[in-house]
């Protein structure tokens, strides 16, 4: 009987190592900046305002639709409401992790091109679902991208910098930390929100501008 405990205990202790061990190796990486998009490019106050993350997959249609109401509703209590996008490249599309990386590539260069590049993305994104693309390189995509959509936003004087940008390992890995930052959150699908810190239980599909206001007006009334 001792003999067997003596074994059970060594067992789980070889098991807490182990889980010790794979727990520093899932250790994210700390980015230099906090992750995400500030819509109106005003930082948000933590505790002074209301703080609404969304998590957004570029080509995913219901980050699309999901889109237009947020902003709607943000737009209506001014500064007493911030909002904070995540990028969450979905790995059934295709396409979306390049999405992902021209977006983060428009941020170095200016940080005023990202929700421009953001709302064309959502506008022209069944150019980019997994069936038009089926039968194109990835080169040919991503000058399709560059072409149809960043050029517009960001100035042929900007090109050469957007591809040299586009190309280094910078966004590459800020692509990746977006998607495991949304994954240790328990972010599965997009779109997906928080609001200061809490997830919303209704996300994973499009949310109402009303159902917005129900949410945000008893926190501003509060503030």
């Amino acid at each position: 009987m001792e003999a067997s405990r003596r074994v059970s205990l060594l067992l789980l202790a070889i098991i807490g190592c182990c889980a010790c061990l794979v727990g520093c190796r899932a250790q994210l990486p700390v980015p230099a900046r906090t992750d995400g998009f500030v819509y109106g490019g005003k930082p948000p106050a933590w505790g002074e305002t209301v703080v609404v993350e969304a998590f957004f997959d570029p080509v995913c249609p219901d980050s699309r639709d999901a889109w237009p109401a947020l902003k709607k509703a943000v737009e209506h209590y001014g500064s007493r409401v911030s909002v904070v996008v995540h990028l969450f490249p979905l790995p059934y599309h295709s396409y979306a992790f390049i999405a992902c990386r021209s977006i983060h590539t428009v941020n170095k260069l200016n940080p005023l091109f990202v929700y421009p590049l953001l709302e064309k993305f959502f506008k022209y994104q069944e150019g980019y679902y997994n069936q038009p693309t089926y039968t194109k390189s990835r080169a040919t995509v991503v000058d399709e991208i560059t072409k149809n959509l960043v050029v517009s936003i960001i100035g042929e004087s900007n090109l050469s910098a957007y591809k040299a940008g586009f190309n280094d390992s910078q966004s590459d890995q800020a692509a990746r930390i977006s998607f495991k930052n949304g994954c240790a959150r328990g972010v599965a699908g997009t779109p997906y929100f928080f609001v200061n810190g809490i997830p919303i239980s209704d996300s994973g599909s499009p949310l109402e501008y009303k159902y917005w206001i129900s949410i945000l007006d008893p926190l501003v009334g509060k503030m």
